[in-house]
């Protein structure tokens, strides 16, 4: 298991999984680009599970952004269908299978075992299920239909960073820019909550559940 304390110099392998090809980015961007500038991260596997041709474009765009200053990294866009990856449950364990075989993080970012989305809690099931031995962290992702969410674990983020992970959202992903919630102030705002609710010393904070920790 990882130390949770993020001032420890050993550079870490992230995994970082993601049902849709900007998940990643708006559950956890202000965490990893703290991490890279901070930790010196050695290695990221990012994998993005129902993508598309019009959208993989964005997505490697946002990996780049995001992961800039990371020279051993693997980006894997897959094509299952949006909406429907409970549908395909077997072949998605498979896929879980074989990053499993590829990797051993130090870290992964996933979403969050209650959120309403059918294909964010199939992923949050199936990283638990893979990975025995690893340090899980659940991010959210704001929605209409809301989350159940009650976070255990924040990571403070300065304004610089924040305003940086908007940047990368509001660049790489110009399809989502006619969605009423996919806004800077969105954005902005769930960090400042998120902020609020650990009195980050930065005032903005991204937030996560930790199932299971051992010291």
């Amino acid at each position: 298991m990882l130390n949770l304390a993020l001032n420890s110099r050993r550079p870490l392998h992230l995994l970082c999984l993601g049902a849709h090809c900007d998940d990643i980015e708006i559950g956890a961007g202000g965490t990893i680009l703290r991490l890279i500038a901070e930790r010196k991260v050695a290695r990221v596997d990012w994998v993005v599970f129902s993508s598309n041709p019009l959208r993989a474009p964005e997505a490697r765009a946002a990996a780049d952004f995001f992961l800039t200053g990371v020279e051993r990294r693997d980006v894997k866009l897959l094509m299952f269908q949006d909406g429907y990856l409970p549908y395909s449950g077997g072949v998605v364990k498979q896929a879980f299978e074989s990053i499993k075989q590829a990797c051993n993080p130090d870290l992964i970012l996933t979403h969050h075992k209650d959120d309403l989305h059918q294909d964010h809690r199939l992923l949050a099931e199936l990283t638990w299920n893979t990975f025995r031995d690893h340090l899980i962290l659940e991010y959210e992702i704001p929605k209409y239909d809301g989350n159940p969410f009650t976070p255990n674990t924040y990571v403070p983020v300065d304004e610089a960073t924040c305003r940086r992970k908007v940047e990368g959202l509001t660049t790489s992903f110009p399809t989502q820019a006619t969605k009423p919630w996919f806004t800077p102030d969105t954005f902005m705002a769930t960090l400042r909550l998120r902020g609020v609710e650990c009195a980050s010393p930065t005032k903005y904070a991204e937030a996560f559940v930790c199932r299971k920790t051992v010291l």
